[in-house]
């Protein structure tokens, strides 16, 4: 069982990465992708300070069912309550573009949260807009917002 398990979400992984389109400079893209998987490591490990330093200075974020977050704004959202951990966080990269300074991309993510409730996964649709800063790439723009089940 634990076989067939992995290699559907293998078949699956594989199906994520091929239909992904990447367009500009290779070297910026790879810098994104390796930004993006940074964020989903720095969410799961609750380390708010480079969770903030993922973002431009200016930076705005769009959450579900919210306003517009800016400033320490940012930090306190992302900020998770005692006794709250997200135990998985992964997104999914379906076009990346970018273009002299400025980059976006588009696609899913999908998340388990873990509380004294127990487990609630999640899932959503996101856009990102990048902006290069100091020869690194960071986010600008974020919003995103729930996708319903699979």
């Amino acid at each position: 069982m634990r076989r067939i398990v992995i290699i559907v979400v293998a078949l699956l992984s594989f199906k994520q990465v091929a239909s992904q389109t990447f367009n500009g400079n290779e070297k910026d893209i790879e810098i994104i992708l390796k930004n993006t998987k940074d964020f989903s490591k720095y969410v799961m490990a609750s380390n708010y300070k480079l969770i903030e330093a993922s973002y431009t200075k200016d930076a705005k974020i769009f959450p579900n069912n919210s306003e517009i977050l800016t400033g320490d704004d940012i930090l306190k959202y992302w900020t998770l309550p005692e006794g709250v951990s997200i135990s998985y966080h992964k997104i999914f990269q379906e076009e990346v573009t970018v273009t002299g300074d400025t980059a976006y991309d588009y696609g899913y993510y999908e998340g388990i949260t873990k509380s004294e409730q127990g487990e609630q996964s999640w899932r959503g649709k996101y856009v990102i807009v990048w902006k290069k800063v100091d020869n690194d790439w960071k986010m600008y723009l974020d919003i995103w917002n729930s996708a319903g089940k699979k």
